[in-house]
């Protein structure tokens, strides 16, 4: 049976005979909820939900009322074929929030789990956001974006397309994010602009003491001791490699779009080669 008997069905919801509504879901008053879309156990859908299709969500989701989730791209290149958004489990979506699906034809927009989403924002076409992160209000994630897992968006960023944001990286508010943020640290002015490491971020996830250290001597290695990029890189791997320390050489390494540097190191080390 397409809607599990123990699930709560408010009488002015609109389900499409298709749909898949998990055990001991709720919807509530006036959601909408179309064809081929899937609710794992114990979701919750506040008022004016809309469900479009292609969409599933795994288990124990909460969605504010009033948000959209797998939306068609805003994309010009969209000419409506097949595409997904896949959200995980134990996410909680605020309210009056966008979330479109893939634009290329059996693409995907992924939400992993437990993130803490609020209102009133958007995530694009084809980005993917890892687990444990935290997107503030009004923040706008563009297309093809990758937010690794326990990341910090404040209110008002806007996200360029193709961008990635490191892991337990936190973006202060209204930060015009344009190129790579760095895993583990700080970032806030107009233009992205990295401030030292996210401390308070990193003692709360349980990074040992020395690991940020560790990591302290990264960041001075990249930007404070005039060396190029290479062979910065190459002394954090030499001198002081663990797991953060390591995972901050290889997302600098695969960066497409560059990283951002602290006013004062502007102007060393700008040979990457």
């Amino acid at each position: 049976m397409p809607i599990d008997p123990s699930a709560t069905i408010a009488p002015t919801a609109r389900i499409h005979p298709d749909a898949v509504i998990g055990p001991q879901c709720v919807v509530g008053e006036y959601c909408v909820i179309e064809s081929d879309v899937a609710m794992g156990r114990g979701c919750v859908l506040e008022p004016y939900v809309f469900l479009k299709r292609f969409t599933t969500l795994g288990e124990e989701n909460q969605i504010g009322a009033g948000t959209a989730l797998g939306t068609d791209p805003f994309d010009k290149r969209f000419t409506g074929e097949r595409s997904y958004l896949k959200i995980g489990n134990r996410n909680i979506i605020r309210e009056h929030y966008t979330i479109s699906r893939g634009t290329q034809p059996e693409s995907e927009t992924v939400i992993g789990d437990d993130n803490y989403i609020m209102g009133s924002g958007h995530v694009a076409h084809n980005s993917v956001v890892g687990n444990g992160c935290t997107i503030a209000s009004c923040a706008l994630v563009a297309g093809h974006v990758t937010v690794e897992d326990r990341a910090f968006i404040s209110g008002g960023v806007v996200v360029h397309q193709f961008s990635k944001i490191g892991t337990l990286a936190m973006i202060g508010g209204n930060v015009r994010v344009n190129q790579d943020a760095l895993p583990y640290c700080l970032h806030s002015d107009f233009n992205i602009t990295p401030k030292g490491l996210n401390l308070v971020g990193l003692r709360r996830a349980g990074i040992a003491r020395d690991r940020i250290s560790s990591l302290k001597q990264a960041y001075r290695l990249l930007f404070f001791t005039g060396l190029k990029l290479r062979e910065a890189l190459e002394r954090i791997e030499r001198e002081i490699p663990n797991e953060e320390t390591l995972h901050l050489v290889e997302f600098i390494r695969q960066s497409k779009r560059g990283i951002p540097r602290p006013r004062r190191a502007q102007n060393a080390g700008d040979d990457q080669e």
